[in-house]
C-alpha cells in the first residue's frame, strides 16, 4: 500500500473568528513592536517626491542598494519637472543598478510629468489623486501616504505578502485582496507600523527559504513555528480546481 504524502506547505487559513483574529493581530504588533523599537522606513529620503520615487526604484531591489542610486539622483533632481526633463535614456542609465531599469523610468518619467502638469508640482495626498499617476500603484502610493502624509494605509510587499500568510493572518494571495483583508482586523491607527513591522520582520528574522524560528518574537502566535527551514513555507497562487 503506498505511503500517504505529508502536506509540506501551510494551507491557512486557521479556523478562527474575526474577533480571534482581531485578537491574535493585536498580540502579533504588540511583539513585533517590542522586537524591533527602532523600526523605520529604510530608504532615504527627505521630501514626498524623493520617498515615491525611491519606492518605485525599490521594487525587486535591495533598498541599500535604491540608497546608493538617489544618494546622486536627489541632488541633482530636485523638483517633477527635474525628473520629468531627464531625457528617458539617460534616465535609464542613471538607475541601471536597481533592475528593471526601463519600466522604472517611464514610470518614474510619467509620474514626474503627471505631477508636474496636473498638481502643479506637488505630490497629491490620497490614494485615488497617487493611484491616478501613470506608474504608480497602490503599494507605492499607500507608502507615501504613511510615511510622507501620516495617513493611514497598508503595504503590502513581497515581505508582508509572506509573512502575514505564514502566520494565517489572512487566506488571501492577491495583494489587493490582501490589503482590504487586513483593514478589517487591523486598527486603522495601526496601518502603517503594523506593515512596516511585518515587512522588517520577513527581512531580520522570517526568511523566505530559512525562517529563524528560534528567536521570532511571535513564534507561539504562528502555525509554521518549528519548521526552521525543514519545511518551506511557500505562498503560491491557488490552482484549477480540479
Amino acid at each position: 500500500m503506498p505511503k500517504t504524502r505529508a502536506r509540506r506547505h501551510f494551507q491557512g487559513p486557521l479556523r478562527e473568528s474575526k474577533h480571534d483574529r482581531e485578537l491574535r493581530v493585536g498580540r502579533v504588533l504588540r511583539a513585533l513592536r517590542k522586537a524591533y523599537p527602532d523600526v523605520h522606513v529604510p530608504l532615504d529620503y527627505s521630501t514626498p517626491l524623493e520617498l515615491l520615487f525611491a519606492t518605485i526604484l525599490s521594487a525587486q531591489c535591495t533598498d541599500a542598494r535604491v540608497n546608493e542610486v538617489t544618494k546622486g539622483l536627489f541632488a541633482k533632481y530636485r523638483t517633477a519637472a527635474d525628473w520629468a526633463a531627464v531625457p528617458l535614456k539617460r534616465l535609464e542609465e542613471e538607475i541601471r543598478p536597481t533592475g528593471f531599469f526601463r519600466n522604472k523610468a517611464r514610470a518614474i518619467h510619467e509620474s514626474a510629468e503627471d505631477i508636474r502638469d496636473r498638481f502643479a508640482g506637488r505630490v497629491p495626498d490620497t490614494l485615488e489623486e497617487l493611484t491616478g499617476l501613470r506608474g504608480v500603484g497602490r503599494k507605492s502610493a499607500n507608502v507615501v501616504l504613511a510615511h510622507a502624509f501620516d495617513t493611514p494605509g497598508i503595504v503590502v510587499d513581497t515581505h508582508f505578502r509572506r509573512i502575514t500568510r505564514r502566520l494565517g493572518i489572512t487566506p488571501e494571495h492577491d495583494p489587493v485582496r490582501i490589503e482590504f483583508d487586513l483593514m478589517e482586523v487591523v486598527k486603522r491607527k495601526d496601518w502603517a507600523e503594523f506593515s512596516l513591522l511585518v515587512t522588517w520582520h520577513g527581512r531580520e528574522t522570517c526568511s523566505a527559504r530559512k525562517p529563524a524560528c528560534e528567536r521570532c518574537p511571535v513564534a507561539k502566535e504562528c502555525p509554521a513555528a518549528g519548521s526552521a527551514g525543514a519545511i518551506t513555507w511557500k505562498v503560491k497562487e491557488p490552482g484549477p480546481k480540479a
